[in-house]
């Protein structure tokens, strides 16, 4: 597997915040509990999907106390379209716990405290560090994977790998720019299966083209 220069990977990053510089998160959230809930209801789970859960969600409750009030049985209920839903819901009772009783019920800003809680892994806790806030952070999901490694942004079989070459490419004051950028790019033209690569303006410098 082969990486970008320099000299071509600054070249990319411009071409992509030129296309998608106004990229942001795609959940819907007014805090920093709002969005490592709906992050956390993510997993698997499209953004649009999510959004619906957490609107009907936020109404009932929107902090750690309200969602333990809510109890095991309505929140699985609420929860239960976003899928793997007994799982999350005993997660997010168990983050809500332990965010009253170690944090004052805040969210943690750092990343161990983070990945610490229940159903919060790196990349969940990168989202909620980078969007809540503002800490520059490069949450690597499928298709920041996907995408960074097809054109040689980073040359990794894994997410970790892929954070930390993506981290070293990109200079730190975009991280949560790009990220977004990536996820975009993903989204509407680096697709997992048929990607619209001739009609992709980074197709010049990607590898996966080049390489056919």
């Amino acid at each position: 597997m082969l990486k970008l220069d320099k000299k071509e990977i600054d070249e990319v990053l411009e071409l992509l915040k030129t296309e998608y510089g106004n990229a942001g998160p795609m959940l819907n959230f007014t805090t920093p509990f709002e969005l490592l809930i709906a992050t956390v209801l993510s997993a698997q789970c499209t953004d649009i999907r999510v959004n619906i859960v957490t609107e009907k969600l936020y109404k009932m409750a929107n902090t750690p106390e309200g969602i333990l009030e809510l109890g095991e049985k309505k929140l699985q209920d609420t929860i239960k379209s976003c899928g793997l839903y007994k799982t999350k819901g005993k997660n997010i009772l168990s983050l809500c716990k332990i965010l009253i009783d170690k944090h004052d019920s805040q969210v943690p800003m750092d990343i161990n405290e983070l990945t610490a809680l229940p159903g919060v892994g790196r990349k969940t806790a990168n989202v909620v560090m980078s969007n809540a806030f503002g800490i520059p952070a490069i949450a690597v999901d499928t298709h920041v994977f996907r995408v960074a490694n097809r054109i040689g942004l980073a040359c990794s079989k894994n997410v970790l790998s892929t954070e930390k070459d993506l981290m070293e490419a990109i200079p730190k004051a975009i991280w949560s720019q790009a990220h977004h950028w990536l996820i975009f790019h993903g989204r509407q033209i680096c697709s997992a299966r048929s990607p619209k690569c001739v009609e992709c303006f980074l197709k010049n410098y990607c590898l996966y083209y080049r390489e056919g």
